[in-house]
């Protein structure tokens, strides 16, 4: 009996919907160009309204002024020059073929013979002419045709390409992507020069409809998880996309760890190197930085310096980042946990000298080591956020000066400011680990303050399960160190030399595993 009721109910409500579907289908207008001009204009104006930077250019094709048509263009987003040389005056002062009743003949006439842009292409819908106006492109409507051409002539003001802000190198190339697409897009051409690079793009933002790219290596690449980045983009239902985060909350894996599980650059050979070990790239209009699945623990300290000098200045430099990421997190914490509960484990007269450093100081450790972490966030925070002269007086000046009258007036001890000063500059060596490093700087220092050694061992260890169970795309994010493989050693904690690393990071490129040939020993002879 209950059901049939419920199986009743559920038709009544699927025949529910389809009437409302219908009806919204009803009470939309047609979306496809008509052959008369005017009526197009007509629709046009009305989703314009009254945006002043929207020109639509009425004029007559050829000499003898027979056939009517109009542009549309966004003032400030199109080359103006070029538009006016290659479409206008090609158009209005070109030879033009006679008009015919073959509404399909006069179009691909104007298309093929009269004008002088490489990109063009068939628009056959009015929201096809939107998006192409608003993308900084030329829309060419004309009477007798229900077709239109979106001719690119883009020319907006753009930033020149840099130098890299936040990935300074000493040796390597010195330029670094910008906010315009295609830039993006010609810089990483220019870094891998073969035709299995593919560039897929599509519009994600309801209201920005923002371009996305999703680039790798076809053949290297693989092939689930090129379908995994589709699905996760296309599953983003938002009306703005401003930046590449944007993009990175919505399909990392973990959004509520610490740890970023998606990985990003500025840098053209990073990207490209990355791409070529199996990895995909996700390149966002309007931004420098692109996005890069998936990512691992260990990518976070490496840099691109590492790989063009020799393999033990890498090596050396990459324990440096591990135990400076150590320090930042542990440092105050251990200051702490030894000056309140294990004052046994400090050498007599190291401990002689900090408890003369810190008598007559009002607070405990754990409330000293508290404000000197806040302090220094907040100059950190006043010093970015300032204009550069201004900001980097705030940052030196200030910590100097407060840092010095804290201890002149008995507030906190000489030794906690030591320590704050190398926890912060530790901090700085991994940057893309500096929010997570911050935050568990804080939660040991309070596991610390309240059961000692034995907190900050439980910290530690909560921070290990916590990476081991955490996944990207698919990927153990602790791979090759765990699950284990030794293949993949030769460039995590170490770098080996390029003759060593035969293979590309497993289950990245399953297909195309092997990296280097036969002849690419040292010393090897191109002739052999």
């Amino acid at each position: 009996m209950f059901a049939y009721v419920r199986k009743l109910f559920r038709i009544l409500a699927m025949k529910q919907g389809a009437q409302a579907a219908d009806e919204n289908t009803a009470a939309q207008p047609l979306d496809w160009l008509s052959k008369d001009l005017s009526e197009n204009l007509r629709l046009l104006r009305g989703v314009i309204g009254a945006n002043d930077d929207i020109k639509i250019r009425l004029f007559e094709i050829g000499m003898q002024k027979n056939v009517k048509a109009a542009l549309v263009f966004v003032d400030g987003l199109v080359n103006i020059e070029s538009m006016n040389e290659n479409v206008l005056g090609a158009l209005m002062y070109g030879k033009f073929l006679s008009v015919t009743p073959d509404e399909e003949y006069n179009f691909k006439a104007v298309r093929e013979k009269m004008l002088y842009i490489g990109e063009v292409q068939d628009a056959d819908r009015m929201t096809d002419v939107i998006d192409g106006y608003l993308s900084g492109d030329a829309v060419l409507m004309m009477d007798g045709c229900a077709k239109a051409l979106i001719i690119g002539c883009k020319g907006w003001e753009q930033r020149a390409v840099e130098k890299p802000q936040n990935e300074s190198v000493v040796r390597g190339p010195l330029e670094s992507f910008n906010e315009d697409f295609r830039i993006t897009t010609a810089l990483l051409r220019r870094k891998i020069q073969h035709p299995d690079l593919i560039i897929e793009t599509m519009r994600i933002g309801r209201k920005t409809r923002t371009r996305v790219g999703i680039a790798y290596i076809k053949g290297i690449a693989d092939d689930s998880l090129v379908e995994e980045v589709k699905k996760r983009l296309n599953s983003i239902h938002t009306d703005a996309i401003l930046e590449s985060g944007y993009i990175e909350q919505y399909i990392e894996d973990a959004p509520y760890s610490l740890f970023p599980t998606v990985g990003h650059t500025e840098k053209p050979d990073v990207l490209a190197a990355k791409i070529l070990e199996g990895r995909v790239g996700i390149i966002v209009d309007g931004t420098p930085f692109v996005l890069t699945v998936p990512l691992l623990f260990i990518e976070l300290f490496q840099t691109a310096e590492d790989y063009y000098n020799r393999p033990y200045s890498g090596s050396m430099l990459r324990f440096i980042r591990y135990g400076a990421v150590a320090l930042s997190i542990l440092m105050p914490a251990v200051y702490v946990a030894l000056i309140t509960f294990h004052q046994e484990l400090i050498p007599t007269p190291l401990l002689l000298t900090t408890a003369a450093s810190r008598e007559g100081t009002p607070f405990p450790a754990v409330v000293e080591a508290g404000l000197m972490v806040v302090l220094f966030e907040v100059l950190k925070e006043a010093g970015v956020r300032l204009p550069n002269p201004v900001g980097q007086a705030i940052s030196i000046v200030g910590a100097l000066i407060i840092g010095e009258s804290a201890v002149s007036a008995g507030l906190i001890g000489a030794p906690m400011v030591i320590i704050i000063a190398l926890t912060a500059v530790s901090g700085f060596i991994v940057y893309k680990l500096n929010e997570a490093v911050t935050i568990l700087r804080i939660i040991i220092l309070i596991l610390a303050s309240m059961l000692g050694g034995f907190g900050i061992t439980m910290g530690l260890l909560g921070i290990l399960i916590h990476l081991s169970s955490l996944k990207s795309f698919g990927f153990p994010y602790l791979s090759p160190v765990a699950p284990f493989d030794q293949s993949g050693m030769k460039d995590a904690i170490i770098r080996a030399p390029f003759w060593k690393m035969k293979t590309r990071p497993r289950g990245m490129a399953d297909k195309n595993e092997v990296r280097r040939g036969p002849k690419a020993e040292p010393g090897a002879s191109s002739n052999q």
